[in-house]
């Protein structure tokens, strides 16, 4: 094997990400080294491009997601691996803890080097066989997004069929995912949008309806058309956060990830406890979540909503839809 592969780096903050040839990853013990086939951009990637993420190291290869072929595994243990066909679990080293991730817990892509490149370095135990169903660019759309959405859903939230679930800001890769496990789940399922172009997309999707939060009296809007939600889904946070208290229903759950309008307002701690509300953060998922998510995917014949696909050269380019944020879906690279 050739000793150098081309990869997207991105080497300063707003840096143009540059196609350029770096050396292959070496592989410790444990690890596999994943022929890239296709990889997926993230509001994450977006985030450490514009400067504003924590742990923040450069020269470094961003991605996330991504979907292969293991070439090669080091050590006994895994060689099993060895030519299959695989998606990639980003969240490593969890730990031992289903309720919360350990100290030593990153996700692939900061400060580990990701996937937009021909070849990426990952522990064995991150390998997940490719779910049959899906093309490698839809694989490849799957990971970070389906497994944060899983966890917020059922692990956080306990989704059960018949909830009645508000999905906010639809149209992002998260928000998308857990519009579709909502759905399938059996829940009847709103969304919000600042598009209605985008509340209709969802609307195809299996959304009952939508109301857009730039209007005005949006959340009473939304109160008087549903009446009340069992769970809302939120990765914005911001003023619009303390409207959520109001459209919940006794004993609601609102889960959030993410914070891109700002921080949580003044709530009224009352609402709070009167209806016996739950606020629950979230982050990423455990291993246990990563697989659940999988057998629902592959139950259900769940295929991720791609918004367009790129010839990973044209990743810069491919990236600037995020900052009008006009992506209905994911934004897919392809490395072949």
């Amino acid at each position: 094997m050739a000793q150098t592969m081309k990869a997207i780096v991105l080497d300063g903050i707003k840096k143009t990400l540059v196609w350029m040839e770096v050396p292959i990853p070496k592989l410790e013990k444990g690890e596999a080294l994943v022929r890239t086939k296709a990889a997926a951009f993230n509001r994450r990637d977006w985030w450490i491009q514009q400067g504003q993420y924590a742990g923040l190291k450069f020269p470094i290869i961003l991605g996330s997601d991504g979907a292969g072929i293991v070439e090669a595994v080091a050590g006994d243990a895994g060689q099993a691996w060895i030519g299959k066909e695989v998606i990639i679990n980003p969240s490593i080293a969890w730990g031992d803890r289903e309720a919360v991730q350990q100290k030593a817990f990153h996700i692939l892509g900061l400060p580990q080097d990701g996937t937009f490149a021909q070849y990426v370095r990952v522990p064995v135990e991150n390998l997940h066989e490719k779910p049959r169903h899906l093309t490698f660019e839809e694989a490849a759309a799957l990971p970070l997004g389906g497994l944060t959405a899983y966890r917020a859903l059922f692990r956080r939230a306990e989704l059960k069929a018949g909830d009645k679930v508000l999905v906010v800001g639809v149209g992002g890769g998260v928000a998308t995912f857990a519009l579709q496990l909502a759905v399938h789940a059996g829940a009847d399922a709103y969304v919000t949008s600042s598009k209605v172009s985008k509340i209709e997309r969802a609307m195809a999707l299996g959304a009952k309806g939508g109301v857009r939060y730039t209007d005005d009296g949006w959340s009473e809007t939304l109160k008087e058309k549903v009446g009340g939600f069992d769970v809302i889904v939120d990765s914005a946070l911001g003023d619009g956060f303390a409207h959520y208290l109001d459209l919940a229903n006794p004993g609601g759950r609102i889960v959030f990830f993410g914070g891109t309008a700002g921080n949580i307002p003044e709530l009224n701690g009352r609402q709070i406890f009167w209806k016996q509300l739950s606020l629950l953060g979230t982050t990423m998922g455990s291993p246990t979540d990563f697989r659940n998510m999988l057998e629902f995917v592959e139950h259900h014949q769940i295929k991720p909503v791609i918004d367009s696909v790129h010839p990973i050269q044209e990743a810069e380019e491919a990236i600037r839809k995020m900052t009008e944020s006009s992506q209905f879906g994911k934004i897919v690279l392809k490395l072949e």
